[in-house]
This record gives C-alpha cells, structure tokens and sequence, in this order.
C-alpha cells in the first residue's frame, strides 16, 4: 500500500509530525513502513505561466514562449507538444541544477534565445505524470507565479510503502491509514460531507431501473452523471504515478484515485449499455451467472461484483450520460466462491478479496466531488441503492479479561477512547463489561483476543511495563502430552520389536481404496484440489500405504519386511481417527548359521506374538473382515479386556500377487483403546505354580471362544490362566480333533497339593460335559 504525508494530510491532520515519526508510529500500530522516498526538487525552479506562445520561425517542433515567472517575463523556447498560451507551467531558471546535474544557462535555440527551461515531472525528479510538461491547476493548493516549486507541499512529498498483512483489507486506502493514525495520534479523521441539492435536478429514477435476486450478500449505491468536460487535475496524475497506476480515461482515472483515496469500490458504466432503444430506461439487473457470481446485467453481463468489468460496457466517450456504482461485497464470499470456481479477475480483486469499505455513501460523494469540481457535469438526483441484511459482530469482554491478557491495568476511560477511535461502537458497555460493535470494515476481528490485540498496538507494546515472571507450581501435562506420550511409547515398543516405522501422507488413492472394499468420503467432503491422482482421497486405512511401502521393500531385495504406522485416516464423513496398524511379509529371521540358511516364513502364530510384544496380551476371535484385503480363512478379532480393538489376517494371496510380496500378515489397530496408564503393582504368589495339561475330543467345527467361555465361567478356584498348546487331527478321529490346553494353578496361601490339582480339573471336564458334551481323548 503506497501512501504519501500529503495525501493523507487531506484525511487527518499531521501538522507538528515528522516523516520520521511518521513512520515510527505506523510500525508500532503494526502497519509495516516497507520503504520511504522524498522528492527534493531544486532550488530556482518555479512557477510560472505562459503568456504568449508562437511557433519557432526556423523549426517546426519548437515554439517560443513569454512566460510570466512573477518578478519577469522570461522567453524560453520549449519542444513540448501540449505547450500553449494561458497554462501554467514549471520553470528551471537560470543558474538551477537539474536532478540529474545539469545547469540552466542562457541558451540559443535556432538563433532564438531561451533563458530557462519549461520542465516536465521527470526533469525535476517526480514520478512521470503526463505526456509532455506539466500543466499545474489548483488541485495542488495555493501558489504564486515566482514561488518555488519545492515550498509546495505536493512538490515536497514523502512517499511511504506499507506492508500490510493479508487481514488488514480496511488499510488499503488513504482514509483507512488515515483512521488508524487517527486513533493513534487522537486526532479526528477529516470526513467529506458534500450537501445533495436534488431540489432543480432531474431524478435518476427518471433514467434507471434495478432488478435484483434476493441473498446475495451485495450492496449497491447508483448514481448518474451527465458528463461533460471533464479535465484530469493535475494532483491526481501525478498521485496515480507514484501508486505505480494508470487508467486509459480520465473518468477511470478519477474512480482509481477515488477508490485509492476513500476505499469503496468504484466503476464507471457507459450508459447506452443498459439501454434497449434511445428513449428507454436503462435497466440493471443484479444476478447470478452460469458460475454462481453476482454479476450485472443487461443484455450482456457488464460486470462481475468485486472481480472484473467487462470492456463492452466501459465508457469510451467524452461527453454524455454516464452510470457510477460503488459496491461492497463480503471478502469471505469472494474469496471463498473463488476457490470454488476460479475466474478470470481486475485489479479491484486484491481489494475486495481483502475486505474493501462497506461505507458506500462517503465514497461514492467523494468521486462525484471531484467530477463536478473539474468539470461541467450535472449531477441526477437521488441515488439507487440496494443494501443487504448484515448483522452486526458483537463481542463481549470484562476489563479483567483485558488487563490479564495484557498484563498490566489499562484505564476504561483509555480502552473506550481508543476502541471509539478505531470505529468499535461501545454505546452497550457497563461497568465491568465492554459490549463491543465491530465495524463492518474490520473483517479480521472475530474474538476477544482480536479486541486486546487491538488496544495493545495503539498503546504501544514498549508503553506497557515490564513485569517479572511468577513461577507456580502447577501440572502442566494435560491430555494432549498423554496423548504425545502414549504414542511415543507404542512407536518405541514396536521398534524394539524388530518393526520399521512407515510415514505416509494422509491423503490415498480413491480408485485403489474402493478396489479393495473400503468405504471412502463422498464428493461433497472429499480433496477439492489433490496433489496428485494417486492422492485424491483422505485415507481410511493405513493398511494400502503399508502395502505399497512393503512392496517397494520387496522389489530392493528385502525378504524380511517388518513395518508399523501410528496416523490418522477419516470415515466417509470425514471424521478423523487414530489408528496403529502392522505388517510382517515373508521370512521371520535373516538367513544365518542357526537356520542353515533357510529361515522359516512368518505365520499366524508369529506374527501374533510380535503383536503382542508391543501391545501385550489380547484375544483372538473369528471375524469376517469388510474389506477384501485378508484371507477369508486367516482373519481375526482382536480383544482386549473384552473389547474389541482391531483386526489381525493374512493378506489374500491376489492382493499379495499385487503387490509382488511373499507370506503377508497385517494388523489394524484402534489406537486410542490401546491400554495405557500407570503400571500398578500387584501381589503375587510366593508358592510355586503347578501346570496341568488336558486333551480334549471336540468337533472340529466347535470354536475355541465357546470352550473358553465354558472354562471361564465354570470359577475354579486358584485357577491362574489357561491356554492352547496344541491341536491334533487324524482320520481315526473323523470330523473330531484333539485340542491340548494347558492349565496354570497357583494359590496364594500354600502350595497346591494333587487333590487341588486334580478337584480343579474334575471340575473343569464336568463344566465342559454338561455345557459343550466334550471330554478327555
């Protein structure tokens, strides 16, 4: 944002500050001074005016001029086209240094003595304004034929450079800086008031209709103008030139520096457009197009709301009846439609993107004042105007909140002063509370720490007292370090236990999600710009991203593959969760002396006790997965503390196909009911533990859960735990097996005797007859 001292001398009044101090109080409100320039125009370079100007008797492009420099009347020859009789104009006299060192000296010019020079903007060190020299006007204040040039306060500017972060939209205008020095400096800021004489003139509902939808967030303020020589101020060519702008037209040239001045958003519309025939009304309408914007119409579209005009319904005349609109639309709708469905845009869209000003009315007088001041224009009365229903954003804060975010006691009288300042309303404050109105302009303020944050860069971070640090006792590990904790731990385990860790991005591909079974999140929530095709999707499962690493293993010669992941993955209605997932393909061991060189692959059994090692005991039961990734016969349940927390299988051997991999076992796991906490002691037993084993005839059909249940419930005393060790199939046994299960006994006050021992397995066998009919082979 490019601002310069006299420009926003004409807002707020900097009389007594520096440049210096200037820039010092716009960095400590947190408006960043990015860069300064001075212009410094020599000395004996002056007003003056031409008086008589003919052409030069012995070249064509030349013509000499009288030029009344207020002590004299000066002949200077000059080559400029747009020199002519009655201007007034900038005059290096004699014995000036031109910025680029050269000295003025009496001169002939084709036998015609010259004594000065009749300068351009660039000559003297301005930003180059206009074509050919300058032709001053009163736009640049009071002077006298003779002053110097530098003693004029538009001749003698700073220029400063703002960098604005991207949430300060209500700054990229003079009047928007101007407010927040306003505030800062305490002084008021300097508001237009033009009076609306519409009692003699012609209506603008005489010329001009508007139709509109309803909800579409915009506002809209018309008015008409019968232009008609209309001259471009020489301030405001000049003030373009140094924001580095341009516009083709005077009267676009006049909505830019009103737009740069006040911060409302201008356009001018050629009048004709709207029209159907000569005495027709013009007739806007306000609506939707193919791609959702709010755009004006006619027969054509004429424009897009806060993006682009479109070139068919700019004026392209001098003279005639033309429409000005200022418009405000929300930047969150902008932006966010933007995102949506990119278009082509203006330049007004940094603006508005950003949050341009809502207060349509000052802005839209400010631009009708400088067309009337420079030119013949008569003005339509009234105005046409199309307001949308915006609720106002309150935020309620105590002054205790405020003086312990800030740290120090800030008075209310201050707080009330410097938030009234800014533009807060703070007509519903009480004693304690602050019931704040935030201006429409502030986009960016939403919470109460955007209220403090507000008060503190007025006051000055340096302006509140330093206090030491008070330390407390206090514990600070909350949920969120038990959460980091827990993780940590589990990672470690899994590592210790031979497994390398996978890190994979959260994003999937849909097309090999769906391939095998999962369930992935619909368009309406799904990655609207993915990073690649093979990442469209949010994963809901971490087991592809570890079948694709493992393979990649496989492929660099690997036959050993150990790898875990602990991430999160989303259901299809994008919630997220935290799983610990495992994979373990092909050989168990490395190739050694101890295995002659040819290790054993992994299996079912194996790779449930490296799942053990880190999450340690659980249960296993028959479960048929959801997804086709496992071995219809190979999949299980796992429990634990009668809870189901994830599934164990061995990969189908078509995925396994897929993925070029040997035997592949794998593992999903619901990380947050993993157990973890306080490891509690217990007492145990001092006596020795007596084992017993037990081999049972059952049908093969019969499922282990159910003989474990019976056992179970069946509450034999000093029973410590059970397990099986074995299983035997033969054809004498038919469609029986024989399944050995060993039984651990200990008693906590002595050592069990054979009777204990044997009671306590009549007792099992009886539990197994009656419920199951099974018993000893």
């Amino acid at each position: 944002m490019i601002v310069t001292k006299s420009w926003l001398q004409e807002w707020i009044d900097l009389s007594g500050i520096s440049t210096e101090d200037l820039a010092k109080t716009l960095n400590t409100i947190g408006l960043e001074v990015e860069a300064i320039s001075s212009y410094d125009v020599p000395k004996k370079i002056i007003f003056g005016r031409v008086v008589e100007c003919e052409k030069h008797p012995d070249a064509d492009k030349l013509n000499v001029c009288k030029v009344d420099i207020g002590s004299s009347i000066r002949q200077i020859v000059c080559g400029a086209s747009n020199v002519r009789e009655g201007i007034d104009v900038v005059v290096a006299t004699i014995g000036a240094v031109m910025p680029g060192g050269m000295e003025i000296k009496p001169v002939q010019l084709r036998g015609v003595d010259s004594e000065g020079m009749i300068c351009s903007a660039k000559e003297i060190g301005l930003s180059d304004c206009q074509d050919g020299i300058m032709e001053i006007d009163s736009s640049i204040g009071k002077y006298k034929l003779g002053d110097e040039v530098s003693s004029n306060p538009v001749f003698s500017d700073d220029i400063i450079e703002i960098e604005l972060t991207a949430n300060r939209g209500d700054c990229l205008s003079i009047r928007g800086v101007a407010r927040d020095l306003s505030a800062a400096y305490d002084r008021p800021l300097k508001e237009k008031t033009i009076t609306d004489k519409d009692d003699k003139r012609v209506g603008i509902g005489r010329i001009l209709t508007l139709t509109h939808e309803n909800d579409l967030n915009v506002n809209l303020r018309y008015k008409a103008v019968d232009l008609k020589n209309l001259t471009l101020p020489f301030v405001i060519k000049l003030r373009l030139a140094q924001i580095e702008d341009k516009r083709d037209t005077d009267i676009d040239a006049i909505m830019l520096y009103a737009t740069h001045s006040s911060g409302v958003i201008l356009r001018a519309y050629n009048y004709d457009f709207f029209r159907e025939g000569d005495d027709a009304l013009a007739k806007i309408s306000l609506s939707e197009d193919k791609n959702g914007y709010a755009s004006i119409m006619s027969k054509e579209k004429a424009s897009t709301i806060g993006i682009i005009q479109e070139d068919i319904s700019r004026i392209t005349y001098n003279e005639g009846t033309i429409l000005i609109e200022a418009s405000y639309i929300p930047p969150e709708i902008i932006s966010r439609k933007m995102l949506d469905c990119k278009i082509e845009s203006g330049p007004m869209y940094y603006r508005t993107s950003r949050g341009s000003e809502p207060e349509l009315n000052q802005g839209l007088n400010f631009c009708l004042d400088m067309i009337g001041g420079n030119s013949e224009s008569a003005i339509f009365g009234g105005n046409i105007e199309l307001c949308d229903n915006c609720e106002d954003k309150v935020i309620t804060i105590t002054k205790k909140e405020i003086d312990d975010i800030i740290g120090a006691v800030i008075t209310k009288v201050k707080i009330t002063k410097l938030l009234k300042n800014l533009g807060f309303d703070m007509r519903k404050s009480s004693a304690d509370n602050f019931v704040i109105t935030v201006p429409r302009f502030r986009h960016d303020i939403s919470h109460k720490q955007d209220i403090v944050e507000e008060i503190v860069r007025l006051i000055g971070i340096d302006n509140i007292p330093s206090k030491a640090f008070v330390f407390e006792e206090d514990n600070r590990l909350g949920s969120d370090y038990e959460a980091y904790k827990k993780r940590s731990d589990y990672r470690h385990k899994a590592v210790y236990s031979g497994f390398f860790e996978s890190i994979h991005f959260v994003f999937d591909e849909k097309k090999t999600l769906e391939k095998y079974g999962f369930e992935t999140i619909g368009e309406d929530l799904d990655v609207l710009n993915p990073i690649v095709k093979t990442l469209d999707t949010l994963r809901p499962t971490l087991l592809t991203g570890l079948l694709k690493a493992a393979s990649n293993n496989s492929k660099n010669g690997y036959t050993s593959i150990k790898l875990f992941e602990v991430g999160s993955l989303f259901s299809p209605l994008r919630e997220e969760s935290v799983k610990m997932s495992f994979l373990f393909s092909g050989d168990r061991e490395k190739e050694s002396l101890s295995n002659s060189g040819k290790p054993t692959k992994v299996d079912f059994a194996y790779f449930a006790q490296k799942i053990s090692d880190v999450i340690g005991e659980f249960e296993l039961s028959e479960l048929t997965t959801a997804h086709k990734l496992s071995h219809i016969y190979q999949s299980a349940k796992v429990i634990i503390n009668g809870e189901s927390v994830g599934e164990m299988f061995r990969v189908h051997p078509s995925v396994e196909d897929d993925y070029d991999l040997d035997v592949t076992y794998m593992c999903e796991l619901d990380f947050e009911k993993l157990p973890y906490g306080l490891k509690v002691a217990s007492k145990t037993s001092k006596y020795q533990a007596s084992f017993k084993d037990l081999s049972l005839i059952m049908p093969q059909s019969m499922s282990y859960e159910s003989v474990k249940n019976v056992i179970t419930s069946a509450n034999v005393d000093n029973l410590v735990r059970f397990y099986a060790v074995d299983k035997y199939v033969d054809e004498s046994l038919a469609e029986n097996m024989s399944l050995s299960i060993r039984f651990v006994l200990q008693s906590d006050t002595k050592t069990l005797e054979e009777e204990d021992i044997t009671s306590a397995m009549e007792t099992i066998l009886e539990s197994l007859k009656g419920e199951l009919g099974i018993g000893l082979r």
